[in-house]
């Protein structure tokens, strides 16, 4: 359960933190916000202050009807938003959000640590070879169609059992490549309905069998404002519910915007742990 950030181990038996900062117009929660220099290190130094282990930067939204942006527009996103913060805070692993191997290559030399891909490579087909080149942990996330089209009729005869097949089969295919590092994410919301997502969320500790460390992302997402019938910017109770139960259902890393809050679910999870 650990993975090498550029020479450090990560032990990812400790429960981590990683904060969401999308440098984006129209990504779903807080898009626009970041969108200068100035505010990007501001909401990075909120993060770092707040505990984060790792800063995941994004530069193209995926949203449910999201377009996918080219290479050259979401560099100019998210490059300099990675020099400003490794200028600022050399001593925080950061992770690259992206489906394009160019931009994972390029993130990676400018600093990153961890590529963070929605289609596990589906999509970009350089992808899987480059993080094996680049020899950085990779995040691989199960999503039935694109952002564009995924939440248009999401089906599944079981959904825990093909989330789960598709994630060791695009595993294999990473070890087949040399990537050593792998963590897994289910993919909350990416193209599922509400009784997925639930269901997945109860079951997440099936994917423990699997055997690489779980990812989380459930933060401020439409099951729990749908559920609750509200906005995602009151949605904050609601995800640090949901943290606790992924938590409890074997969730190593917690991928949040309220870093704080999911901090403070892990230490209250690993009191009761310890009692």
């Amino acid at each position: 359960m650990t993975i090498n950030c550029n020479g450090s181990l990560m032990d990812l038996s400790t429960p981590r933190v990683m904060g969401i900062l999308n440098v984006t117009p129209d990504s779903f929660h807080d898009g626009g916000r970041y969108m200068d220099i100035a505010a990007i290190l501001v909401r990075a130094e909120q993060m770092v202050s707040a505990g984060a282990d790792i800063i995941d930067i994004g530069g193209m939204s995926s949203k449910p009807g999201s377009r996918i942006i080219s290479v050259e527009e979401e560099l100019e996103r998210v490059i300099p938003s990675i020099t400003a913060i490794r200028a600022k805070f050399p001593d925080t692993v950061l992770s690259i959000d992206t489906i394009h191997a160019a931009v994972a290559e390029e993130a990676v030399a400018h600093g990153v640590s961890i590529v963070n891909d929605i289609s596990a490579g589906a999509i970009d087909k350089n992808m899987i070879h480059t993080v094996a080149k680049l020899q950085v942990p990779y995040i691989i996330m199960h999503m039935q169609g694109t952002p564009e089209t995924m939440q248009v009729a999401p089906s599944y005869q079981n959904v825990v059992t093909e989330v789960m097949d598709y994630l060791i089969a695009r595993l294999q295919v990473c070890r087949e490549a040399g990537i050593k590092d792998v963590v897994i994410d289910p993919g909350f919301g990416f193209g599922k309905t509400n009784e997925h997502n639930f269901a997945l969320l109860k079951r997440l500790s099936l994917l423990k069998m699997i055997g690489v460390p779980i990812l989380a992302g459930l933060s401020r997402k439409s099951m729990i404002t749908k559920t609750l019938g509200i906005k995602n910017a009151e949605a904050l109770n609601g995800t640090t519910a949901l943290h606790m139960a992924a938590l409890m259902n074997g969730a190593n890393i917690l991928r949040a915007h309220d870093v704080k809050e999911a901090r403070e679910t892990i230490a209250l999870y690993q009191a009761m742990v310890r009692a």
